[in-house]
């Protein structure tokens, strides 16, 4: 009987330790990858692929930043640097302009409408009279307003201003209401300063016939516009302006008001047109005799057929509210 063969095992030789490490691939050392002298590369990149990169990223942005000028240009060309493209009601300002008024109070307390000071004391109301002075300097250097000085007109209402002038604005008629005389802060009969909201294009529409005056209107502007329509007839395009306490308790305590150079804003200021130079007209009220030491509520509005009135506190349109306080 044949002997069986077992199979033949074929014995594999392990590999010494040494030479399996020295297959492991070294690796590469950080500083080598930022610039290997070797190969002349710079993060694994030569100059030469750098340098189309870079060509390529120039070019890149050169046609981008080229195609957005372009655009712009484009843009702009559909503007004017003086007419706004949304005018009246398509614009967010709408066709009733606001009133504003002068001093404000500090910016620490915006919400703010209460003008509160003693008036024995400088240092105390010297805070308001500076702030007249800083919103008047525009009114006070007439070269601080670009393009103001030689394009000024002296404006009547039988004298409207040729096109490319402004009407001047002079601030020395009025009154008690100037800077060298504090704008009789420390008389404790304090000036307030106010403006009409400049919309562009914005012709007002005034009540220049005493026969047909709102029936809300004040009466005493109710007279002063007769007044003014017997022996001024000329002056009767003007947006007029009334102040007055807001209450009874306020009305009682107000006391006589003046208005300066007049009760309102003449008609030859309008339209607004954005010419260079232009400044807002203004009205300074006089408070000749405010009682002390309580608060006065006091609103104020500006009249013309096509400046409507609301009493919505927050909206105001055509009006203005602020309160006094003179210790």
């Amino acid at each position: 009987m044949s002997k069986s063969r077992s199979p033949a095992t074929t014995t594999v030789p392990e590999p010494e330790h040494e030479a399996f490490v020295r297959s492991k691939p070294e690796p590469i050392p950080f500083r080598r990858f930022l610039y290997n002298s070797n190969e002349g590369t710079v993060l694994g990149r030569t100059a030469t692929s750098w340098a189309k990169i870079g060509i390529f990223y120039i070019v890149f942005y050169s046609v981008l930043a080229a195609l957005v000028a372009v655009c712009m240009w484009v843009f702009f060309q559909t503007l004017d640097p003086r007419i706004p493209k949304w005018q009246m009601g398509q614009s967010l300002i709408g066709t009733n302009p606001g009133l504003g008024f002068r001093p404000l109070p500090s910016e620490d307390n915006v919400e703010s409408t209460l003008i509160w000071y003693k008036g024995t004391d400088e240092k105390n109301y010297k805070m308001w009279t500076d702030a007249l002075d800083d919103f008047l300097q525009d009114y006070r250097t007439p070269g601080q307003v670009s393009g103001r000085g030689q394009n000024i007109y002296n404006c009547e209402y039988n004298q409207p201003p040729p096109k490319g002038m402004v009407c001047d604005v002079d601030i020395k008629q009025y009154g008690p209401c100037t800077l060298e005389n504090h704008y009789n802060y420390h008389k404790s009969a304090p000036c307030i300063f106010l403006k009409l909201n400049k919309i562009y294009g914005w012709i007002p529409e005034f009540y220049n016939e005493s026969s047909n005056l709102p029936s809300n209107m004040p009466a005493d502007l109710k007279e002063y516009i007769k007044e003014k329509e017997q022996k001024e007839s000329h002056t009767m395009n003007t947006v007029w302006v009334s102040c007055e306490g807001e209450n009874a308790a306020d009305i009682e305590n107000i006391g006589q008001i003046q208005y300066y150079p007049r009760r309102g804003f003449p008609g030859y200021y309008y339209p607004y047109e954005n010419s260079e130079g232009y400044l807002s007209p203004l009205v300074a009220v006089h408070f000749e005799r405010p009682v002390r030491g309580i608060i006065i509520n006091v609103e104020c509005k500006a009249w013309a057929y096509n400046v409507r009135h609301d009493n919505d506190r927050h909206e105001r349109l055509g009006s203005v509210h602020f309160e006094l306080m003179i210790d």
